[in-house]
């Protein structure tokens, strides 16, 4: 019986690749995965925690543009929904037609920013998001992102 085998264009055969090589090949891509994800990972939580941190810079302006209107900040009981739509509050005569921010946005985790007025960490207020575990406290990406720990 005889085997053929292909031939490239100088003439000579064609060869495959070995199990061998291939297993090479694919030892070396594990080992770079397990190098780089990890590296991956932390930029994603590095993302996350900016993207609170301006999210939280934002509010903050639309707050103080609030309290420039109508002399305050909102009440706790009237939260942040007070920056989007106009509260039911006798006292908030200089709210601002259309709003001063277009939506509530959730925080990089999915949860809800808290704001409690008067605030209890130095501030006026306290604005904030539980971070990545939505519990109080924590370190690292687990650790509370407020108006008082932002640089």
């Amino acid at each position: 019986m005889h085997v053929r085998s292909s031939w490239n264009l100088t003439g000579r055969p064609m060869r495959g690749f070995t199990l061998i090589e291939i297993m090479v090949v694919v030892v070396i891509l594990g080992i770079l995965a397990v190098l780089v994800a990890p590296n991956v990972i932390s930029r994603i939580d590095d993302a996350r925690i900016a993207k609170a941190k301006q999210d939280i810079r934002a509010y903050e302006t639309a707050l103080n543009l609030y309290r420039m209107d109508n002399y305050r900040y909102p009440a706790t009981d009237l939260g942040l929904q007070s920056l989007v739509e106009q509260p039911n509050d006798p006292n908030v005569r200089n709210w601002r037609q259309g709003g001063y921010i277009d939506a509530l946005r959730k925080d990089p985790w999915g949860s809800d920013y808290l704001y409690v007025f008067p605030g209890s960490r130095g501030r006026e207020y306290d604005l904030y998001s539980l971070g990545a575990d939505g519990q109080p406290g924590g370190d690292d990406v687990n650790a509370d992102i407020g108006n008082w720990n932002i640089e």
